[in-house]
């Protein structure tokens, strides 16, 4: 059995995707080609990639759009491409749940660079952090649905999330009763800057905490573990 890591690239450019095939081999690296969504998904149905790299102007759905079905669907590394340089784009494509984000045109060499820290990053966290596939999460009378990332009250009404705070709630959701450090809960929420993550993560913290109903000096549901990090303390029930 191959021991080579395996990438599928998807993009509409024929003449990137087979740039990218050949620079990827000669270092190593499987490579399979899809030149949009539907492709994606249907050699999704036979293969796992360890890394996807995923192009924002894809004919049909966009990039943004599948990543954010396929970061509810697979827990694999996206890194996503675009000829769109503005900061907005580069949030937006972070806030649906991209590991990474390059701009177009840019050095292959580069792109290599951050595969490899994605996937060392990935393989670096410990077995029981890693998450299985979860289609829905009850606790303290809440649900979160993956799929469509609505998380609903105990009375029935919707609270809406951000990007961000979806991802800070489930990576608690996956890991209940287990105190993580801010430096475990930024490799979970899957964000190459970690330094921005790293300043903000309190101010998500206090964030979620209001959208959850939680006293803010005296939580219940995410608590503080002084020097040390946050823990969920709620019964977690989920489904598959």
């Amino acid at each position: 059995m191959s021991t080579q890591e395996h990438l599928l690239i998807v993009d509409d450019d024929a003449e990137i995707r087979n740039l990218l095939r050949e620079y990827f081999q000669a270092n190593g690296y499987r490579v399979t080609l899809a030149a949009d969504g539907k492709g994606m998904w249907a050699l999704l149905k036979t293969t796992q990639p360890d890394l996807v790299i995923l192009d924002v102007m894809l004919p049909g759905e966009d990039g943004f759009s599948l990543c954010r079905t396929l970061r509810a669907r697979l827990d694999v590394p996206i890194i996503m491409l675009t000829a769109r340089s503005a900061d907005i784009d580069r949030i937006v494509g972070l806030e649906v749940g991209a590991d990474d984000y390059l701009p177009k045109p840019f050095n292959p060499r580069e792109l290599l660079a951050r595969v490899k820290s994605v996937l060392r990053r990935t393989k670096a966290l410990p077995a029981n952090l890693r998450r299985d596939e979860v289609r829905l999460f009850r606790f303290a009378g809440w649900t979160l649905d993956v799929a469509t990332r609505n998380l609903t009250a105990p009375d029935g009404v919707v609270v809406p999330l951000s990007g961000t705070e979806f991802k800070l709630l489930r990576v608690l959701l996956d890991h209940p009763g287990q105190v993580l450090t801010r430096d475990q809960l930024i490799e979970l929420m899957l964000s190459r800057d970690a330094g921005p993550f790293d300043r903000a993560l309190d101010v998500q913290v206090s964030r979620l905490r209001h959208r959850l109903g939680d006293d803010a000096k005296e939580p219940a549901v995410i608590k503080t573990v002084r020097g040390q990090g946050y823990v969920l303390a709620a019964q977690v029930d989920s489904e598959r």
